[in-house]
């Protein structure tokens, strides 16, 4: 596997403010972005809602001109067969109240809460789990099919946009097999996003098969990841658990990762 020149940065300084909105819309790469007044409009095929949702990046702080804003990205999103969707971060120098106050004024409700965690990396030196096959660059078949089995998606075509979604951002990818042999019995990826001077892991699609649990499949798919980023030339790993996850929050919390933020949605009702 090439190894990367780990690009300068101060290791101990957190990603904020719109680096890490952009580091995680890095991440996840909707098949279609519009900037606006601000605003970052994305749109995936309606395949997952961080996908096709209206993020704010730098929006108006004026009043009359962050309604005008908003007004215009609800026609972008109407005429594309949208329900308009915001996604509203909360982190160290990134607030959006007053955004959120005018939209909870004209009838949008709350949806969904997602925590921000982040860690920084050491240098690499750390192995991944012996038994990993790893890929580097996109998914092959194999992983796609092994992620499809232990997360599926109901919208048509999901497989192909989520294959394509991923596909839009240089990763790494993990797959394991259980202790009794079974392939694929959990999977993961950490997207490697260039932000500023420094290259940014995500991690995501982390899933282990519910038959194979307890055997430390997950944290071996976690720690995998953040060892081959670190060879990659990442110094930061970022990823989004919901609130509501318990198991996955104190797994990632073994392995280091720390609050950096949350967001929630806002849907017109």
């Amino acid at each position: 596997m090439p190894k990367r020149s780990r690009r300068p940065t101060s290791p101990s300084s957190d990603i904020d403010g719109s680096a890490l909105v952009e580091s995680l819309l890095g991440g996840w790469r909707a098949l279609a972005r519009l900037d606006v007044d601000g605003f970052a409009l994305l749109r995936s095929r309606g395949v997952t809602r961080r996908a096709n949702s209206i993020v704010p990046i730098d929006p108006p702080a004026e009043t009359a001109a962050l309604a005008a804003a908003v007004e215009r990205l609800e026609g972008l999103a109407e005429a594309a067969g949208q329900t308009p969707t915001f996604r509203l971060f909360t982190a160290p120098r990134l607030e959006h109240g007053p955004l959120r106050e005018l939209l909870l004024a004209r009838g949008y409700v709350p949806e969904g809460h997602t925590l921000v965690q982040q860690r920084e990396l050491p240098a690499a030196g750390t192995a991944p789990h012996p038994g990993a096959r790893i890929l580097v660059g996109a998914p092959d078949e194999d992983w796609l099919a092994a992620s499809w089995h232990l997360s599926p998606r109901p919208e048509e075509g999901a497989r192909e946009t989520t294959r394509d979604l991923m596909a839009g951002t240089p990763a790494v990818y993990v797959s394991l097999p259980s202790a009794e042999g079974a392939a694929g019995a959990a999977v993961g990826r950490a997207a490697l996003v260039t932000q500023g001077r420094r290259t940014v892991a995500v991690l995501d699609a982390i899933a282990v098969d519910p038959a194979h649990r307890r055997q430390g499949l997950g944290r071996a798919v976690v720690g995998s990841l953040l060892a081959l980023a670190a060879v990659q030339g990442a110094g930061h790993a970022l990823l989004e658990v919901e609130e509501h996850n318990a198991a996955a929050r104190a797994l990632y919390r073994g392995a280091g990762f720390r609050a950096g933020g949350e967001y929630h949605y806002l849907r017109r009702g």
